[in-house]
């Protein structure tokens, strides 16, 4: 199965009536996608009464990917606000309960940062978050190329098979070497994640912009486009059962419209969404 979503559920104002509480943009958003990313987790290990008060508001067969606390990644390179990184990943695995106890959690997201690169150090500590997850299912996103360096990029596939991990396909501009290759190998039977994070070239090398996420993010898809990733989409699903793709090139309010059209190109007609809201006046 295909299932399309975006990153996020509150800043896509073409999916929303002009009347839509905050509160209620999830309910929504359910309406058009049967998937979605939790971003919030990353910035803080969200509060319980968070994830299920969102389960509640889905459909029973809604989906959520689940990204990884920054402290859990590298993002935050200072001091982490648990006694240890036991605690850190205990708070964030019990974070987890409401989604798996509803079966609606598809996977918790590791997205590790541009100078997590391909050492002997990395490898280990890959296989540290692996173990401390268990059983859970995890999707691997690199940002720097040299996992993917034609030297590494077959022992890194088979890293991920051997560990267990959902290899996460990335979609973005070629800047080295904070951006790796778009590799169609699911790696994985079950599962696999494409994240669409658009194609600025000059946008994504703007790091020292104090607004380079806005900058970073500002694309939309054409219809070309599109279609070669309806190719990449078939090709994976001859891989694995269940392909997830996440539009994350939302600086412009362009990831909603984008994931619509590939619904549309892909011939997808979801029958379990949840019911449209109608905005009258």
């Amino acid at each position: 199965m295909i299932h399309i979503g975006l990153t996020g559920w509150g800043d896509h104002i073409s999916l929303y009536g002009k009347n839509t509480s905050s509160q209620n943009k999830l309910v929504e958003y359910a309406g058009y996608f049967p998937t979605v990313e939790v971003d919030a987790s990353f910035y803080a290990v969200q509060p319980v009464r968070n994830a299920e008060n969102w389960v509640r508001k889905t459909p029973d067969s809604f989906q959520f990917i689940v990204k990884a606390y920054q402290g859990m990644t590298g993002h935050n390179r200072g001091e982490i606000p648990y006694s240890s990184h036991e605690e850190m990943f205990f708070s964030f695995i019990d974070s987890l309960v409401p989604y798996i106890k509803a079966g609606k959690l598809a996977m918790v997201l590791f997205q590790f940062p541009p100078w997590f690169d391909c050492t002997k150090a990395n490898v280990h500590y890959l296989r540290v978050c692996r173990k401390k997850m268990g059983d859970i299912p995890c999707a691997l996103e690199f940002r720097h190329q040299s996992w993917f360096d034609p030297k590494y990029r077959e022992s890194t596939l088979q890293f991920m098979r051997e560990e267990n991990w959902i290899h996460s396909i990335c979609d973005e501009p070629q800047v080295m070497p904070g951006s790796v290759p778009t590799v169609l190998d699911a790696v994985d039977e079950e599962k696999v994640l494409i994240r669409l994070h658009g194609r600025n070239y000059y946008g994504w090398q703007q790091n020292n912009n104090p607004n380079w996420r806005e900058v970073r993010y500002l694309y939309r898809y054409n219809t070309a486009e599109l279609k070669e990733w309806v190719e990449n989409i078939l090709q994976l699903e001859k891989q694995c059962k269940n392909v997830y793709v996440l539009f994350n090139n939302n600086s412009g309010g362009d990831a909603a419209d984008n994931g619509k059209e590939l619904i549309n190109l892909l011939k997808i007609e979801y029958t379990d969404l949840a019911p449209r809201q109608l905005d009258l006046f």
